[in-house]
């Protein structure tokens, strides 16, 4: 382990800078061995017309930014049961992203795994989470609002015998964190559509989350958070416009089970969805686009997600990112001071 422990700022600071280095670094050399096989983003068809010019950049740069989380994780944290937790969370939807993007490659389009079928792996991943995180780490399935106020998602329960072990399955919470988990992976996925928007809102996000769980005395957790920010500044050296690289499904699933894994081990299940307000924002957006359409034959939106739509009305690509940005860490900060508010 490097890092004094007995400094744990100095830890989670040292977090961001052993990610950021280990992500800079390794991006350029996975860059070359992505354009030596070929691989390359596949853009929407009908999607903004200037970015027809990225169709073939590289993209699964998710890969090394889950590398630089794990390697830092393995080098500064204690791989306590909550660590381990939520890193299994981050790579398995990472998997999960990455069939999704080698599936798009091979078929040179920009739709890889259909909707039921990455659905039914959010599923998976989402109840096996919840199950853990009840069962081994102690999390109560209970969800707290700013105020006090404290829902108890338990009260229908069932409890198992499964190999001498006693499982509770707590059928409300359970699907709860299901909506949560696949929430934030769908959210930030679909944000993922300009050089530099959903790594740069993530790193703001992962900042407070850090800040949350070193509050809530889980240190680890804090390190996860820092480390992910940390291998965001790595990814957008490489990934702001003009990007020389997309992280792609692996990265965007990954970071959005990351984000909800963090909201749930730290009890900010609520005020998380404020604090990642902006995936939230940009996912109902095209919620509002479908419905109106399918119901009124007529669109809200220019395009949808929403950063789409700020392009049709002529909002330069980079304009549009830094504003997002912006926007992001408004939301951040408002969800960092709703957390003190929880009972």
């Amino acid at each position: 382990m490097i890092g004094n422990p007995a400094y744990p700022t100095y830890q989670v600071f040292l977090a961001v800078g052993v990610a950021a280095l280990v992500t800079g670094l390794l991006m350029p050399l996975f860059i070359r061995l992505m354009r030596h096989e070929g691989v390359g983003q596949q853009i929407r068809a009908d999607g903004p017309q200037r970015h027809l010019v990225k169709q073939g950049t590289p993209t699964m740069g998710g890969v090394v930014i889950l590398l630089g989380v794990v390697v830092t994780c393995a080098l500064i944290a204690q791989w306590t049961p909550g660590l381990v937790l939520a890193i299994g969370a981050m790579l398995v939807t990472g998997s999960l992203g990455l069939l999704d993007d080698i599936e798009s490659v091979a078929h040179g389009r920009s739709l890889g795994l259909t909707p039921s079928q990455k659905m039914a792996g959010l599923i998976l991943i989402s109840v096996a989470f919840c199950l853990v995180s009840v069962n081994v780490c102690g999390i109560a399935p209970a969800v707290a609002f700013p105020g006090g106020l404290v829902l108890d998602l338990g009260v229908l329960s069932t409890t198992l015998e499964v190999g001498g072990a006693t499982v509770t399955v707590p059928w409300i919470y359970l699907f709860f964190v299901f909506l949560l988990m696949a929430g934030l992976s769908n959210a930030v996925n679909l944000t993922d559509g300009l050089d530099g928007l959903a790594g740069g809102c993530t790193m703001v996000v992962m900042l407070v989350m850090a800040m949350v769980a070193y509050r809530y005395n889980e240190l680890d957790l804090a390190i996860f958070a820092a480390a992910i920010a940390g291998s965001c500044v790595g990814f957008l050296w490489h990934n702001c416009y003009p990007a020389s690289i997309f992280m792609g499904d692996t990265g965007s699933l990954a970071l959005g089970a990351a984000f909800a894994a963090l909201a749930v081990l730290t009890k900010t299940e609520v005020t998380s969805l404020i604090m990642g307000g902006l995936f939230i924002v940009e996912a109902l957006s095209v919620m509002i686009q479908v419905i109106s359409f399918k119901l009124t034959g007529k669109r809200v939106f220019l395009m949808a997600p929403i950063h789409h739509h700020f392009e049709k009305l002529g909002w330069k690509e980079n304009k549009v990112v830094v504003r997002f940005w912006i926007v992001s860490a408004a939301f951040a900060a408002l969800g960092f001071a709703l957390y003190f508010q929880l009972g």
